[in-house]
């Protein structure tokens, strides 16, 4: 039990910082828009990456190398640089919020949360390495509790601030206050993209 309550708090302490995800998932909330979906594409990625991360990490730390996530970073800042661009598009036009964004299909929430979750490598240095690191002398029922717990944080994490954004959407239900959201984003997504070159740079 206490590497099923060590594996919640490590992983939780690892997905409360703020990334492009997470405010991803937030933007949903406050749209009303495929919330659950969003959510559960998220936790599931996470389960799926931290049990791989957990059993075969001594596999894949050979192989990652800094060619593979300078790729990464790069296809990283070309997906930002897409979202920022149709960000700015609906700047100026009109939120309706009537409705639940119908001409938005759920196939497009999909894969834009796919490329959210598996485009970014800290996603991997954090589940598949971090966890995989830290669990890699823990015996096989010890993984499995660790690796729950951590995917428990995941779920409970996603699906929390999912639902909460929906929950304070009515006060967001407003074209000036929207349009000050939308600019966050935007921001919040340039200053990401610039991070992420910081980083490579002193690669």
């Amino acid at each position: 039990m206490e590497y099923l309550i060590l594996g919640f708090f490590t992983g939780l302490s690892l997905i409360l910082a703020i990334g492009a995800q997470n405010i991803f998932v937030i933007e949903q909330g406050l749209k009303k828009q495929y919330i659950f979906l969003v959510c559960l594409v998220c936790s599931i990625s996470d389960l799926i990456l931290i049990f791989i991360g957990i059993f075969i990490f001594q596999f894949f730390s050979k192989y990652f190398n800094h060619v593979i996530e300078l790729v990464f970073n790069l296809a990283l800042i070309l997906f930002l640089l897409h979202f920022i661009y149709t960000k700015i598009k609906a700047y100026k036009a009109e939120v309706n919020f009537n409705t639940h964004f119908t001409s938005i299909t759920a196939l497009n929430i999909f894969l834009k949360t796919l490329g959210f979750t598996y485009l970014n490598p800290h996603v991997y240095s954090d589940t598949v390495f971090f966890l995989g690191n830290f669990s890699k002398n823990f015996n096989f029922d010890q993984k499995i509790y660790f690796g729950l717990g951590a995917s428990v944080a995941s779920f409970l994490f996603f699906f929390l601030i999912g639902y909460l954004s929906k929950f304070f959407s009515k006060f967001a239900s407003n074209y000036k206050v929207w349009k000050f959201i939308n600019l966050f984003i935007i921001t919040f997504m340039c200053v990401i993209i610039i991070f992420v070159i910081i980083n490579m740079i002193k690669a």
